[in-house]
């Protein structure tokens, strides 16, 4: 267990190495009560103005709202933000929110600093941020695709043992990311990428890896057809049936893009 746990450090270590390399993600998901449905929705507006000055100004390098399917009050969560980073530790050390204040007054010029203190109060109240996870990036298909307003997502949450990660996070790069770029490369799909949690990780949590699938619309992402067995050996089908035994499929969301800043 000893040596595990010196070789994950070092592999986390790596991965920070290379950081400015990668694509790091906060990803914040919502319950909002029906009721709340149109107070959220201004939130959100409010505060799309706001992501946008801290783009701007570097703190981050963008923001999206999810509206997430299925989305009922007894199903978990109705939306989803994702904030997006190129540096770990602003990610996770607060930095990025030290000047919030100066980016509120740059987007509401014209508004009294008690008026939008009032604002940014009132935004709590109109969801409860049920979940907050702190991750990386670590593979995705190639091929431009900038993400418009309408994109579908398939989000689909993984729990993989400590222990298994790195045979599980290869199988995924070396066994079925090329699956989904011959996929992406035909036009039935926009882009795939496979996503590790930084934080919270552990035995106790709910899902350790995220695989998302991107859909230009719902058209694409329901007519989807993957023949994971063209061109498969018995080897490379062994390979396959090997790396789907190393993860935990907890549960699949569908989701649609509807606000973006970058």
């Amino acid at each position: 267990m000893k040596t595990f746990l010196i070789f994950f450090a070092v592999v986390m270590v790596g991965n920070m190495a290379i950081a400015q390399e990668k694509l790091y993600l906060v990803f914040e998901f919502m319950q909002v009560d029906n009721e709340q449905e149109v107070e959220y929705s201004a939130t959100e507006e409010f505060w799309e103005k706001i992501h946008q000055e801290r783009v701007n100004a570097g703190d981050i390098m963008g923001w999206d709202l999810w509206l997430l399917s299925p989305g009922g009050e007894q199903q978990g969560f109705q939306y989803l933000t994702v904030a997006l980073y190129n540096d770990p530790v602003k990610m996770m050390d607060g930095s990025s929110w030290e000047h919030l204040m100066d980016r509120v007054k740059a987007a509401y010029p014209d508004r009294s600093e008690a008026d939008l203190n009032k604002q940014l109060h009132h935004s709590s109240s109109t969801r409860n941020l049920a979940v907050r996870i702190y991750t990386e990036q670590i593979s995705a298909t190639k091929g431009e695709f900038d993400m418009p307003l309408g994109t579908v997502a398939q989000i689909d949450m993984m729990k993989v043992g400590l222990d298994n990660y790195n045979s599980y996070e290869r199988a995924e790069m070396e066994i079925f990311q090329p699956i989904h770029q011959k996929v992406v490369d035909a036009g039935g799909k926009a882009n795939w990428g496979l996503i590790r949690f930084i934080s919270p990780i552990g035995s106790d949590t709910y899902a350790s890896h995220m695989t998302v699938s991107m859909f230009k619309d719902y058209t694409q992402a329901l007519n989807q057809n993957i023949n994971w067995m063209e061109g498969a050996t018995p080897s490379s089908t062994k390979a396959m049936e090997d790396g789907i035994a190393l993860r935990d499929m907890k549960y699949v969301y569908m989701a649609n893009l509807i606000r973006k800043v970058r």
